[in-house]
């Protein structure tokens, strides 16, 4: 499960710099839910937009030692890199670990594989400058290297928002939590609880569809982390559930495919032919059989002789050989142009089987996936793993997602979503999903509103960066398709409170979308956390802020693992925690929490007394089954 989450680090800036979103969703969620002072860098005053008074904004065009030393490299507690080129974020983590030794280092990289050998060299890099170097700047406690992706962090709730009935899941060195979503069967009804009740949606019995608000939607904002009253007095709302917990299945390994099958070497009229063929020559043997006492193999030999032209005349032979011979002949011609015609149909399936393929005629019940970007492609990835048929639009024939939908054999259509015909070529109208994932806004909205026209019932997710923008969109969408699945998503909303967490050196299991709001999973070290060491789990808990849900066994095994031989095994999750029992020093559990309540969970604030109003068992808790 990794390095669980300890307590605050002290209290000096944090840098970040970025040239999107992220970047700047990053600063308010490290201002806004973590009190922290924050320096933003950007690359010109035009893209730095008012925000809370604890950001200072520097504006710099390029991450390079100037720019980073006027920043306050040095003085920095963490540094996130997230610019949208990897190499620029490699070359800036590089000359940042140079300047500051002891900083802790949060990169955005695309490429995990590179990403996760970055990390461990400039963990080492750090310690030895550090150690020639003692004097480049404080170390926190943990002056380590994380790596992170956007894409990966979103691209399971963009899947799982495609795909009715699938549950929206976190996924972190092996751990697999599933959370599902339920309605009530009427209006005075509760949602089944499940294992433990995560989140009350805002979407009612009555109102299915209606469930898209964010922190400012006020009576209508979800409720995460409800307690036993909250979920008693729910009656017909939806609710977010805990479904299943264990190991992440192991995925079979997927054989790419370097050319075209044999099915698809041959078109079926031509199969037909030769199959037609080959029926004829068995006949034609049978009958030497029949008319001539040979062999069957001598009668085989015979007739493939004459088929070919390549036998001797059947001069002064009985009258049944020299019929047969004739047969062959005129087979023989007939032969020859399918041959030849197999050979082009071979010959052109091989040079298409490295081209985009075209959505089959019949299809239907697919999604379709606009844009094939870092976010477009990360979800692709994550569809096909699911088994859902995909269709992709895309403009640039060279985007980063094309490879990918290539090996795959993901059929692919090359156009502006936004033109006429385009959709209708992605067959939207017989499409069980639409995902619009470009970056663009508006390009998303008008692919959106296209697809409502030819399929008006048609399950919609798109890609909005302003929260009150979608609400509007939202809003709209419904009312004038009640009836229809509408639902917007934020990539950089799903995606900083994880770089936020890792910029406080905590471990972040994941995060799960509830409605525009995240509900976040992290691992966490008891030792000198107030509102967890020497409470009992029941104690533990505060409602809509955070909740303890398993127990790490392995905890205080470390040492004795390290003088085992043997292969260390995956740390053992308890998750039937009685309600009763107490958390000691030595212990690490995972972690639901919000926003907001992950920091004040970890950030030292004055814990209320055991067994204060507010401390209300947890609901359901229990083995999963």
């Amino acid at each position: 499960m990794g390095e669980a989450a300890r307590g605050p680090a002290p209290e000096r800036a944090m840098l970040v710099l970025g040239d999107d979103a992220l970047a700047h969703r990053l600063a308010a969620e490290l201002a806004e839910v973590y009190r922290r002072d924050v320096v933003l860098v950007t690359p010109g005053p035009e893209s730095a937009p008012g925000g809370p008074g604890r950001i200072r904004y520097v504006e710099g065009a390029a991450p390079d030692e100037r720019t980073l030393l006027r920043a306050g490299l040095r003085e920095a507690e963490a540094l996130a890199l997230l610019y949208e080129d990897d190499e620029v974020n490699m070359r800036a983590a590089f000359l940042a670990r140079r300047l500051a030794p002891g900083v802790r280092l949060v990169l955005r990289m695309y490429n995990r594989n590179l990403g996760h050998r970055m990390a461990d060299l400039l963990d080492r890099a750090g310690e030895q400058l550090a150690a020639v170097a003692p004097g480049a700047g404080p170390a926190p406690r943990d002056a380590t290297t994380l790596v992170l992706s956007d894409a990966d962090t979103a691209a399971p709730a963009l899947a799982a928002t495609a795909v009715a009935g699938t549950r929206k899941v976190v996924q972190a060195d092996g751990l697999l939590l599933r959370a599902a979503e339920r309605m009530p069967e009427g209006p005075s009804a509760l949602a089944e609880p499940g294992l433990a009740t995560l989140a009350l949606l805002s979407s009612t019995s009555t109102d299915p569809a209606g469930a898209d608000g964010s922190d400012r939607s006020g009576g209508l904002a979800p409720r995460l982390l409800p307690d036993d009253a909250e979920v008693r007095a729910a009656a017909g709302r939806g609710a977010v559930v805990l479904e299943a917990i264990g190991r992440e299945p192991a995925l079979p390994r997927r054989r790419e495919s370097r050319g075209a099958s044999p099915r698809e070497l041959l078109s079926p009229r031509l199969r037909w032919a030769l199959a037609g063929v080959v029926a004829a020559v068995t006949a034609l043997t049978a009958a030497a059989i029949l008319a001539t006492d040979a062999h069957p193999l001598h009668a085989a030999y015979l007739t493939l002789l004459d088929l070919f032209s390549i036998g001797d005349p059947a001069v002064g032979e009985e009258t049944a050989r020299q019929v047969l011979q004739l047969l062959a002949g005129l087979l023989g011609l007939a032969l020859l142009p399918l041959l030849i015609a197999g050979a082009l149909e071979a010959l052109g399936a091989y040079r298409s089987a490295a081209a985009l393929r075209r959505p089959p005629r019949g299809l239907d019940d697919h999604v379709v996936l606009l844009g094939l970007g870092r976010i477009g492609t990360r979800v692709l990835v994550r569809l096909r793993e699911l088994g859902v048929p995909v269709v992709c639009v895309e403009e640039d024939p060279e985007a980063r997602g094309i490879p990918y939908a290539r090996r795959l054999r993901v059929p692919v259509v090359l156009g502006d979503v936004t033109q006429e015909g385009v959709l209708e070529a992605a067959k939207a109208h017989r499409a069980h999903a639409l995902l619009a994932l470009t970056s663009s806004d508006t390009t998303n909205l008008e692919a959106v509103l296209a697809a409502r026209t030819l399929a008006p019932e048609l399950l919609v997710a798109l890609r909005l960066y302003d929260d009150d923008f979608a609400t509007t969109v939202y809003r709209t969408l419904r009312a004038a398709h009640p009836d229809a699945l509408t639902r917007s998503r934020s990539v950089s909303t799903l995606s900083a409170p994880a770089f936020a967490g890792a910029m406080m050196g905590r471990q972040i299991l994941g995060a799960i979308p509830v409605e525009r709001r995240v509900l976040l999973f992290a691992a966490v070290e008891v030792a000198g956390v107030a509102h967890l060491e020497g409470r009992t789990v029941a104690e533990a808990f505060r409602p809509g802020a955070w909740r303890v849900l398993a127990l790490d066994t392995g905890a205080g095994e470390e040492e004795g693992r390290a003088l085992d031989a043997g292969p260390a095994e995956p740390p053992a999750l308890l998750w039937d925690l009685h309600p009763g029992y107490v958390l000691r020093p030595g212990d690490r559990v995972v972690v639901a929490a919000t926003r907001s309540g992950l920091p004040e969970l970890l950030g030292g604030a004055r814990a209320p007394a055991p067994g204060a109003a507010g401390a209300v068992p947890p609901q359901g808790a229990g083995r999963p089954g």
